[in-house]
């Protein structure tokens, strides 16, 4: 038997992960919003020029201000040369910390009118993934998502868009403020995904909690659930979601900006996985949260994550991904690698000794 690697602070933007919960304007770098918006001659809200991370309360009203400066920034996204830029600096940023996987989530819809329809808009993602992907190393796959504020068939067509490029379109979501529409009327929508092969991945147990994360599991069949994180609150439900093999997407920052928990390191992580959860860590939109993939890592550290926790967290994030096996087998292996090498500094506790004698 091995002894156990020791203990320390390891070098987290070396350590391989797995990005599954990414949106694809909210990927944007804040100075590429800026000079997109400047060379349009488009003037941002504040909200979007701050450098301030967004900060709201749980309720509509709350949403309604997220949602205006979201849709401020999709307003610059009006070309594919636009489309094209944010898909590869956002592989590139993956890339900065050690993702080798990213599974960006992308509504087609809105960028639909700049360039020639659905298809177009979609094969323009498809295409710049390709790209980015030789570019930066990192792979990448696209989950469509449809809107919860859209008709249910709307759902049902992006469904059948994302089932005919199946391949590197991965998977099929459902975005947007989680107390709009009706959840069991995108079960068709779903259902088209998945017999294509598509991983189901919609948001749930954000802004609800546990009667709406029971719907969405029990109408949808997620293989994956955006968020999940108020199924903590029933533990009969973490019970049966852990039994059953759903990931959850949980996006610490995300959680305390929209304001469901006080403080990015109050979201129930360490609940969660003691539970036996699989769990991939996600930043959900940077732009607006301020706080990309590496943060959400810093702050499970914060929270007391050992590195051997922290590398079993990357090892989830990998296997819970729609990423080829060649792909899989070398992030886990370099998961391996990164747990087996020195650490930068030992561990608090270790420090402070250090610093007495």
């Amino acid at each position: 038997m091995t002894n156990p690697p020791p203990e320390g602070r390891r070098d987290l933007r070396a350590l391989p992960k797995a990005h599954l919960h990414l949106h694809f304007t909210g990927s944007m770098r804040p100075r590429t919003l800026l000079e997109m918006a400047q060379q349009r001659r488009i003037r941002l809200p504040r909200g979007l020029t701050d450098g301030v991370g967004l900060q709201v309360e749980p309720t509509q009203r709350g949403w309604f201000r997220f949602q205006r400066l979201y849709d401020a920034a999709r307003a610059v996204v009006d070309s594919e040369a636009a489309m094209r830029r944010i898909i590869r600096e956002a592989a590139e940023d993956d890339a900065a910390e050690g993702s080798g996987r990213l599974e960006l989530q992308v509504d087609p819809t809105s960028y639909a009118p700049h360039v020639g329809g659905l298809t177009p808009a979609l094969e323009i993602v498809l295409d710049e993934a390709e790209a980015s992907e030789r570019a930066t190393g990192v792979s990448v796959g696209i989950i469509v998502a449809a809107s919860r504020t859209r008709h249910p068939l709307d759902a049902r067509t992006l469904a059948r868009l994302a089932a005919r490029h199946a391949g590197r379109v991965i998977g099929f979501g459902l975005s947007n403020d989680e107390r709009r529409g009706d959840t069991t009327a995108f079960a068709p929508a779903f259902r088209i995904a998945q017999n294509a092969g598509l991983a189901s991945v919609p948001h749930g147990g954000e802004l609800l909690g546990p009667d709406h994360v029971h719907n969405v599991v029990t109408s949808l069949h997620p293989d994956r659930l955006g968020h999940g994180v108020r199924c903590v609150e029933d533990p009969r439900l973490l019970e049966q979601i852990v039994d059953s093999g759903i990931g959850l997407e949980v996006c610490p920052a995300s959680n305390a900006s929209l304001g469901v928990y006080a403080e990015a390191t109050d979201v129930p992580l360490r609940a969660l996985t003691d539970a036996g959860a699989a769990v991939a860590l996600g930043a959900d939109d940077p732009l607006l949260f301020g706080s990309r993939l590496l943060e959400q890592y810093e702050t499970a550290r914060i929270m007391g994550f050992s590195d051997t926790e922290l590398a079993a967290l990357a090892a989830s994030s990998i296997r819970l991904s729609r990423a080829p096996e060649d792909v899989t087998a070398r992030l886990l292996a370099g998961v391996e690698d990164w747990l087996s090498g020195p650490a930068l500094l030992p561990p608090p506790e270790e420090q402070g000794r250090t610093a007495q004698r």
